[in-house]
């Protein structure tokens, strides 16, 4: 059996780790138990956390033992990497809510029975914290100088860092130390950006243990053109099928950039990579089929086989000309919003299907609008409740982009 190391390697997931042959050497010869943190700060994943998923998954197939923790606590203060400005603060209540949202999702991945994965949260050992022996066990070993050279608190020095955001580092650390102690977890994975926050927990748990332990980042989900992937008008692609559709998702999907197939192939779906490269090789209209392959796999993997084939056969009979509704997804009004009226502009946007009236306006004006099979051509169009049929309207974005507008009952 591959080693788990070169699995991740060879299918494009390693950015950066510590000692790679001895982590490599480990992860031969022992059980690892390993974790990746996620900061409770939305009511569901999305699939830009899928990646560190797709690992934990990858890792747990090959006998290593994951522990999905979650930031109860870290949340409470929120990570500064990549921000400009503060993020906003969450109540106790609201973070408890996601994070118990987030139990749910893992539990469709991984196999939480007989100790084969760990689910934890921070906020077991960070909510009760003696501040002072906090400070004199864990902040002696933590340079401001070095701190400050970081890019995560760098960015944010004109604008203004505060002590409460700098200590997030610290909190993250001790994260890693409490896991070595409680469960002998010896690596921690995630994002590329998140290299400096796991390295202090590295070199933490290194100093007070004198135990050799490893550190381990994953390249960010990113499309050829070198935005985040999982990002539309309407916001985050979400794991949750009440905030995005499967229909969404494998759209979504289905639209991947010829450039990015295989990339995606590799990353999100358990396909042999002799298929993956056969698949990423086809070109022309023939790269439309390695499309539909990794749609209906990252659908089926993420909601299960059943809505993956209706997600399918949705996108299939729309994009025949069908008007099958499959499971397309529609966003619900008030009956008084089409009483009064809105304007097409304004209910475009609302939807997600344009960022802003003048994207709305530049749609319409090169026929890109379809309203239930009817050009759309007029800016000043108001939608009122006679343009309902059965409490229904399906608009369409080009050619493939659907969206159903309905009456609330």
């Amino acid at each position: 059996m591959a080693n788990v190391y070169d699995t991740l390697l060879e299918r494009g997931y390693i950015d950066q780790v510590t000692y790679e042959d001895e982590l490599r050497e480990l992860l031969e010869k022992e059980k690892v138990t390993f974790y990746i943190g996620f900061d409770a700060t939305a009511d569901s994943l999305t699939l830009g956390h899928f990646i560190q998923i797709m690992v934990m998954m990858h890792m747990q197939r090959a006998g290593h033992r994951p522990i999905a923790l979650l930031g109860g606590g870290t949340t409470m203060i929120g990570d500064p990497s990549g921000r400009t400005d503060m993020r906003k603060m969450l109540t106790k209540e609201e973070i408890d809510h996601n994070a118990e949202r987030f139990k749910e999702q893992f539990a469709r991945f991984l196999d939480f029975s007989d100790g084969k994965a760990i689910m934890e949260n921070n906020a077991n050992w960070l909510l009760n914290l003696n501040f002072l022996e906090f400070m004199r066990e864990v902040g002696v070993h933590f340079s401001v100088n070095y701190m400050l050279t970081l890019e995560s608190y760098k960015n944010r020095l004109e604008r203004g860092l505060t002590f409460f955001e700098f200590s997030y580092m610290l909190l993250q650390s001790y994260d890693f130390l409490e896991l070595y102690r409680r469960y002998n977890c010896k690596l921690q994975i995630g994002g590329s950006d998140q290299w400096s926050n796991i390295l202090g927990g590295y070199d933490l748990v290194r100093k007070l243990e004198n135990d050799k332990v490893y550190a381990m980042t994953l390249k960010l989900l990113t499309t050829a053109s070198g935005a985040k992937m999982g990002k539309t008008a309407k916001g985050a692609i979400w794991l949750d099928p009440k905030k995005t559709s499967p229909y969404e998702l494998y759209q979504y999907l289905r639209n991947t950039d010829d450039r990015d197939v295989e990339k995606f192939l590799a990353l999100l779906t358990f396909l042999p990579m002799d298929e993956v490269r056969r698949l990423g090789s086809l070109e022309g209209a023939e790269i439309n089929k390695a499309k539909e392959v990794l749609a209906f796999e990252v659908t089926k993997l993420v909601h299960g086989e059943e809505e993956a084939v209706k997600a399918q056969n949705a996108a299939r009979a729309l994009f025949s000309g069908a008007q099958e509704e499959g499971s397309i997804p529609y966003t619900e009004f008030d009956k008084s919003v089409f009483e009064e009226g809105i304007g097409i502009l304004e209910l475009l946007t609302k939807v997600g299907l344009t960022k802003s009236n003048s994207e709305g306006r530049r749609l319409i004006e090169q026929n890109g609008l379809t309203m239930n099979d009817e050009k759309v051509n007029d800016i000043g169009k108001t939608i009122t409740l006679e343009d309902f049929r059965e409490g229904k309207l399906m608009l369409r974005k080009g050619k493939k982009v659907y969206h159903q507008v309905r009456i609330k009952q």
